[in-house]
This record gives structure tokens, sequence and C-alpha cells, in this order.
């Protein structure tokens, strides 16, 4: 059975899915980026961005009852590959130990135009 997660922790959907969903224990988010749920207000910079993006997939997992621990695979969408070792940086501020699996590619756009967006599967 699957369990539908919303929070107002993080940004909203912007379309026809939902935050998250919980199946037997695991948790699959979707797409999360640098939206602050407070304001709607976007940070300029990449750090900002980033920043914000994992703060908001933080606060996700803790709604689902889960945290970044018990993150087991991550996928980076990234506007440019040069922002790679910023976000590797406020990355490593979030995952602190026993990394999850990672996948990081460069698109060509993503939603609000911003500069990244992080997706993660976690257990509960």
């Amino acid at each position: 059975m699957k369990k539908v997660i919303s929070t107002d922790k993080a940004p909203a959907a912007i379309g026809p899915y939902s935050q998250a969903i919980e199946v037997n224990g695991m948790i699959y988010t979707s797409g999360v980026i640098a939206i602050d749920p407070a304001t709607g207000n976007i940070p300029s910079d990449i750090i900002g961005q980033a920043t914000q993006a994992f703060t908001n997939l933080k606060n996700l997992l803790e709604s689902a009852g889960s945290n970044l621990d018990n993150v087991i695979k991550t996928t980076v969408f990234i506007k440019d590959m040069n922002d790679f070792a910023k976000i590797n940086e406020e990355y490593a501020k979030f995952f602190t130990k026993d990394f999850p699996a990672r996948s990081c590619v460069e698109v060509a756009r993503l939603p609000k135009d911003v500069l990244l967006e992080i997706e993660a599967i976690a257990i509960k």
C-alpha cells in the first residue's frame, strides 16, 4: 500500500505529482528544488540554492518519519557541471556519514529555471 507524503516545510508540488510516496518502508521523493516554502523565494546563487534544496529534502524526509542518514540513493540534476564542486561542498554538510549512492547529471533546464534539483530514496 502506498502512502502520500506531504508537508508545508518543503515546496508544494507544482504539477500533478506528490512530494513523496512511502511504500513498504521505503520513501521515494519527487525532485526537490530551492524554493523557500515560507516565502516562495528562490536564492540566486548556486550555494544558496543547494542549501535550500537540501534543507527542503531534509524537511520532506523528516515529515515522512525518516532523515538524511537513511537516504540510500540520490540523483542530483544540475544546470552547469562547473558548479559540481560547490554543490559537493554543500552536499557534504547535509550527508555527513555513510554517503548514499548518487548520480549527478547536467541538464538543459529545470523547473522555475533553478540551478539544481535533488531526488532521493530512503528507508523509513
